[in-house]
């Protein structure tokens, strides 16, 4: 029986698109990741840029260009709820796709938890099998040369389905699952196809090493410090009269103060900036006062599996 796509995939979105680049641009303190996976990602895509660096730097081949060429198109963001992972997952496809001038553009398509299926035997290992099947027919072998379009594959919360195979309570199920995802993981590698993997996942050491080990680039996000606090700050409240010594304040109140965590990124773009706005909405301006108020009313998430009230 044939899986139907939309089975498979929450969501499926042609970058670029306007919604996506403005996103992309609103994830602030997270530049030099940016530049990694942006680099990274272009070296995957356009491998013979190895090639051209080579010749320019070393006048001719170097091994480890191969090296590098030869590891497998997977990337792992690992770190707290609202960091802005998942964020980044689903739009540096976005800038990818305008500043590397692909044609075809990238195309994201995000794996459903309902992959995960109910636990009877195989089937979850044929719906991780079939949502590769799927992703390989947007991506085209690339025979020689760079590619003009890209897929990427974001699977968010993974551990949920690449847990390790080490854990003594894992069901067998699940065992096969992770196989059929590092199968999937090598064979677009060995083929050569435009897609690149990402693992989105709250739990970074409960991966399979396996994994880990195959991944292009594995990256930390950790909430923001008091500088990136106040950028982000002031970005939220731009247009409204807040001076500096106000935002300095307000990046100040969105750290620890008195807990062992601060503010996430999306604590203060979603329920901070949301609450202000439905406070004042219609009645009156926003005040330095109003945001102080609501920062008392609002705590920051509790890390994942902190215990934290």
């Amino acid at each position: 029986m044939t899986t139907d796509i939309n089975e498979l995939f929450d969501e499926i979105l042609d970058l670029p698109e306007p919604n996506a680049q403005r996103r992309y641009a609103a994830l602030v303190g997270l530049d030099d990741v940016k530049a990694q996976i942006h680099k990274q990602a272009k070296i995957l895509l356009k491998p013979t840029l190895l090639d051209k660096w080579a010749d320019e730097y070393h006048h001719g081949p170097v091994a480890l260009t191969d090296v590098v060429r030869d590891r497998p198109p997977l990337f792992i963001f690992g770190g707290d709820v609202g960091t802005g992972k998942t964020s980044l997952a689903e739009t540096f496809g976005d800038h990818l796709a305008r500043t590397e001038h692909l044609s075809g553009g990238v195309r994201l398509m995000r794996l459903s938890l309902n992959a995960r299926g109910s636990g009877t035997v195989g089937e979850m290992t044929t719906l991780i099998t079939r949502a590769f099947g799927a992703v390989e027919e947007q991506a085209p072998i690339i025979e020689s040369g760079d590619a003009t379009q890209a897929t990427i594959l974001l699977i968010d919360e993974a551990d949920a389905l690449a847990q390790s195979r080490d854990a003594s309570q894992m069901h067998h199920e699940d065992r096969a699952g992770v196989n059929a995802l590092i199968r999937g993981i090598n064979t677009i590698s060995t083929q050569r196809r435009p897609v690149i993997t990402i693992l989105c996942t709250n739990r970074l050491d409960a991966l399979d090493p396996a994994i880990r080990r195959r991944a292009f680039g594995e990256f930390a996000f950790a909430r923001p410090d008091e500088m990136m606090r106040a950028t982000l700050l002031s970005q939220i409240f731009h247009g409204i009269s807040f001076d500096e010594q106000q935002i300095a304040e307000l990046a100040r109140l969105t750290g620890k103060n008195g807990r062992d965590y601060g503010f996430t990124y999306s604590d203060i773009t979603t329920r901070l900036a949301s609450t202000v706005l439905l406070d004042a909405f219609a009645c009156k301006p926003v005040t330095f006062e109003d945001v102080v108020a609501v920062l008392k009313r609002v705590p920051p998430t509790p890390p994942f599996n902190s215990g934290a009230p």
